[in-house]
């Protein structure tokens, strides 16, 4: 089936309160995702976000964010006051998040709610906690202990929190009980209010994507719980690192920094951590985006303490045999596989086993020296297309960052020879449309005509990435109507 949506975090929308959140302007863009005939809102991981602020380095891979509560939803439940959080400083520029000011604020602001929620029904709360035994628990002491250790990893806990001694862990535990009921509040709180709106965007034929990681971060729950399932020495340390090998973008490679699967283990446990990720992500989403399929495959390893992923090498993963299997226990998944990077001829044969689509990325097409793989010419119909995602510059921005040689070849592709920057932008979204591929995603910051100011993340730079937020009514007037003629021109509206 032809479909297009639109890829915007929810941490992007517009607030008063310094970050996007599940309130009224959530609804408010699934109205008008609905109103432009898309059939699809992509997002980026909605976990807690750690290191550098990046959903991509969470603290667990089943905990939503608590940045995305709506503090106007838990004051309709009177579990806060207006006054408890409409004076806070969330930050001075509205298309900026300030993650200073949001750790700084938010939990406390939290705090008083779960503080008055003491004092309410606990039914829910009780159901809640027994559904998501399996992880909820785990993460909530994670989370305390943390706080108890002031926010340094795991790995530097003392010896027994660190080693999970059955006893200092129910020790701690009972020292610190109200701390842990606190997280798992919060938790409650999320899923209640994404449960809420998820429902209403299916009720209006709008379908989430959602992301996962394959990895995990090295200072996260899932490896405190199980660390037999990573490639950790006897002080469980990492022995090895993920990241991506030198290339024309980058001369040292990627060192992304998180721990390595031991898939041997993970294979003698029926990869039962990975059939109850999965599951968790195909309940909590429509489609699922899986980041670096190929790291499925092969693998980039990279000795733990390395400064540069120069020293890695390429191990082999488990294979297409991961996937029968994962289907053998979920059945058939709706997945989109990130396969961008270096391909190898066995990367392409898994994703072609797989069955599942992989991405097509515009902006990729127009090197002038070689013919590309990401000319639309070159599409299956099995593929989902972008013109650029959370890693690439908006249209805008792209252009302004190209030698004279490669926007030539663009323009002369896309038969636009001359004209304003908006023209521009509409004729390559208008190609990204008309192209074979089955889906479509385009940024919201393309339809909006912004530049690299509004760009979501530049990889390998470790600041100033994820912050991009939507000015209030950005969206109004004639855009939706736009969007759904095109959508409706080429095939895309919804059945």
């Amino acid at each position: 089936m032809r479909a297009s949506g639109i890829l915007m975090h929810i941490s992007s929308l517009p607030s008063a309160h310094g970050i996007g959140t599940m309130g009224e302007e959530a609804y408010k863009f699934v109205d008008f995702l609905a109103d432009a005939k898309q059939t699809y809102w992509q997002m980026l991981p909605i976990c807690p976000t750690s290191y550098g602020d990046s959903p991509y380095q969470s603290f667990s891979t089943h905990a939503g964010n608590p940045y995305f509560i709506d503090l106007d939803m838990l004051a309709d439940e009177g579990l806060l006051e207006p006054e408890d959080y409409e004076e806070i400083d969330w930050g001075d520029d509205e298309t900026r998040v300030d993650y200073s000011a949001l750790y700084n604020s938010r939990f406390k602001v939290l705090k008083k709610a779960y503080e008055n929620f003491k004092d309410t029904d606990r039914t829910m709360f009780d159901i809640f906690l027994d559904e998501n035994e399996a992880w909820i628990s785990n993460y909530a002491l994670f989370m305390t202990i943390k706080d108890h250790y002031n926010g340094k990893s795991w790995l530097e806990w003392d010896e027994g929190l660190k080693k999970r001694d059955p006893h200092e862990l129910w020790m701690f535990k009972e020292a610190h009980a109200d701390e842990v009921e606190f997280y798992e509040f919060i938790q409650y709180k999320f899923f209640e209010q994404w449960k809420k709106l998820k429902e209403y965007a299916n009720g209006r034929g709008v379908q989430i994507i959602g992301d996962i990681p394959i990895y995990v971060a090295l200072d996260s729950a899932a490896v405190w719980v199980y660390p037999d399932l990573f490639e950790l020495d006897d002080e469980l340390e990492p022995i090895t690192v993920a990241g991506c090998p030198p290339d024309a973008f980058s001369p040292t490679g990627q060192l992304w920094g998180n721990p390595i699967y031991n898939w041997e283990r993970h294979k003698e446990t029926g990869y039962n951590w990975w059939i109850d990720r999965l599951r968790a992500a195909v309940e909590l989403y429509d489609v699922v985006r899986i980041d670096h399929f190929r790291g499925f495959d092969g693998y980039y390893a990279i000795p733990y303490g390395d400064k540069t992923a120069e020293n890695g090498e390429w191990k082999k993963g488990p294979g297409i045999e991961f996937f029968r299997f994962v289907e053998s226990r979920l059945g058939r998944l709706p997945i989109i596989a990130e396969d961008l990077g270096f391909l190898t001829s066995s990367v392409l044969q898994m994703l072609s086993d797989s069955g599942f689509p992989g991405m097509k990325v515009l902006e990729f097409a127009f090197d002038p020296r070689e013919p590309s793989n990401y000319l639309p010419y070159n599409y299956e119909k099995n593929c989902a297309v972008y013109i650029g995602t959370h890693d690439n510059a908006p249209i805008k921005g792209w252009v302004e960052e190209l030698d004279d040689e490669t926007i030539r070849f663009c323009k002369k592709f896309l038969n636009y020879e001359c004209g304003d920057m908006d023209g521009f932008i509409r004729t390559f979204i208008r190609t990204a449309f008309a192209c074979v591929g089955d889906t479509v995603i385009i940024q919201m910051q393309d339809y909006l005509g912004l530049g690299s100011e509004s760009r979501m993340n530049t990889p390998s730079t470790a600041s100033g990435n994820w912050q991009w937020r939507m000015k209030k009514g950005a969206y109004e007037g004639m855009l939706a109507e736009m969007i759904a003629e095109m959508t409706a021109i080429y095939g895309r509206c919804p059945r």
